[in-house]
């Protein structure tokens, strides 16, 4: 699992420009998103590379460990949104895995990053290998310590019965 600073370090995109794509030219550069301080002083850096045209029209034509960044609609091949650092930063101080995340996205669809922030919050509940290990140690302490030793749980079938309440994706698991 990484986390979104360490995703942040990774993450990169190659940025040229559509009048040279249209000219036959794939010239751009490579830049990691975590050489920048803010989106300002990225957007700075791509505009000096590309200084030879008078209003350019950045193109995104590759990104690299943004995956959390797309599902969320923050980059795509002709935008990159402002607010990708505010963002990074917001998840980085939730303390949750970017795959926490990636998560709802996958289970819920596309939303803006502020109801997920928000549902991670209120309804995230770990992560766990199986169904059955996550009701188990979601009941489990519930069980009255003087249950008699004969009385056997099928947690198979209990977890069946609960899984209608929560969803899971990648081993994490959320309340419904």
């Amino acid at each position: 699992m990484t986390n979104l600073r360490n995703c942040l370090d990774t993450a990169s995109i190659y940025v040229g420009t559509y009048a040279k794509y249209n000219n036959s030219s794939l010239y751009g550069e490579w830049f990691n998103l975590s050489e920048y301080g803010s989106y300002d002083d990225l957007l700075e850096a791509v505009h000096e590379l590309h200084k030879d045209e008078q209003d350019p029209e950045f193109m995104y034509q590759d990104y690299e460990n943004c995956e959390l960044f797309e599902k969320l609609g923050l980059i795509h091949e002709s935008f990159l949104s402002p607010e990708i650092y505010e963002i990074a930063e917001q998840i980085n101080e939730s303390g949750y895995d970017t795959e926490v995340f990636e998560a709802v996205l996958d289970n819920l669809g596309r939303m803006d990053f502020q109801s997920v922030y928000e549902y991670a919050n209120n309804f995230y509940c770990g992560s766990y290998p199986d169904d059955e290990t996550f009701v188990q140690e979601l009941y489990e302490n519930d069980i009255p310590f003087n249950l008699p030793n004969f009385v056997v749980i099928d947690w198979e079938s209990t977890s069946r019965n609960i899984m209608y309440d929560y969803f899971e994706s990648n081993g994490h698991y959320f309340r419904s």
